[in-house]
């Protein structure tokens, strides 16, 4: 293993450096007018959060909603969602993301989300 060599490792920056920038020159900085904008969208995702979960409880079947909480909410594998309720990873999948078939994509908590969105008009942000 080699050896600390502080000439190497530390970039030696004179004091006056950093007396000459701004807060533009920071990582973190954000123009004005961004902030508001920001706001916006960030009360528009909280709105439509707030749908999303409305419709997971009414419309969903109690394992649907069990499955999408798991899955999303708290973070869980589809084989970790199994063992917790159950049943195979496959069935799992089936409650999530539906199955196809003859060419059309059939069930799944997902789909029926999206479609429930696109009827009451609820956009994405």
């Amino acid at each position: 293993m080699p050896k600390f060599n502080p000439d190497f490792w530390e970039v030696s920056v004179p004091p006056e450096y950093f007396d000459r920038l701004t807060n533009e020159d920071a990582l973190w900085y954000q123009p004005p007018g961004s902030s508001k904008s920001a706001k916006a969208r960030r009360a528009k995702g909280r709105k439509v959060l707030k749908q999303i979960r409305r419709i997971i409880a009414e419309e969903l079947t109690g394992r649907q909603a069990e499955c999408i909480q798991l899955y999303f909410y708290a973070g869980k594998t589809q084989e970790e969602i199994g063992t917790i309720l159950g049943i195979s990873r496959r069935v799992v999948s089936q409650h999530l993301f539906g199955v196809t078939r003859n060419g059309k994509q059939i069930g799944g908590a997902i789909n029926k989300i999206r479609k429930i969105c696109r009827k009451q008009g609820i956009e994405f942000p």
